[in-house]
């Protein structure tokens, strides 16, 4: 729906949604991203290929966004401006993606199809960080998961489990 006069950005948005499995080490909070299934709607498909490059590419934006990709500044000077200190996803620490395509006809998008990746960056870290709840039960309400984020959430995790544990305990 476009209210009248006002105008569109891009008449064809895709939709996705995904989950993600993940392993954590509860000794060192090192996060595992093990699965990704991915369901999304690009419209009409005119390169498969080309739209499975676009959707792998997000979810790799998105896993850096949520476990490593940080920039801290002080009065306005990035102090990582290299990537010996911007840390990146490798290759290497890719998860298995498994792309469920849904596809619809757009009628205003090109032979009717709809963007291609930009619906599956957005939920990428907030599901890594539910996978790490599901994981652990320590919630997070920001990024970036670092290992030493998640270690200190498992162990205060721990520690409100025991001190509630031993209050149940005791009223008892």
């Amino acid at each position: 729906y476009t209210p009248h006069n006002k105008g569109m950005i891009s008449p064809a948005y895709g939709m996705g949604i995904l989950a993600i499995r993940a392993k954590v080490d509860r000794e060192t909070g090192h996060v595992e991203v093990r699965d990704v299934l991915v369901v999304h709607d690009c419209g009409q498909p005119i390169n498969p290929l080309g739209v499975r490059g676009q959707v792998e590419g997000s979810i790799h934006m998105g896993l850096g966004y949520g476990l490593c990709e940080e920039m801290p500044m002080d009065q306005g000077m990035v102090l990582n401006p290299e990537f010996v200190d911007y840390k990146i996803i490798r290759t290497r620490d890719m998860p298995q993606i498994e792309l469920v395509e849904v596809p619809t006809y757009e009628p205003n998008g090109p032979y009717g199809a709809k963007e291609a990746a930009e619906a599956t960056v957005a939920p990428t870290a907030p599901a890594v960080a539910n996978a790490v709840f599901q994981a652990t039960g320590a919630e997070f309400y920001s990024n970036v998961l670092k290992p030493e984020k998640v270690l200190k959430a498992i162990r205060e995790k721990e520690k409100k489990d025991k001190e509630k544990a031993a209050s149940m305990a005791k009223s008892n």
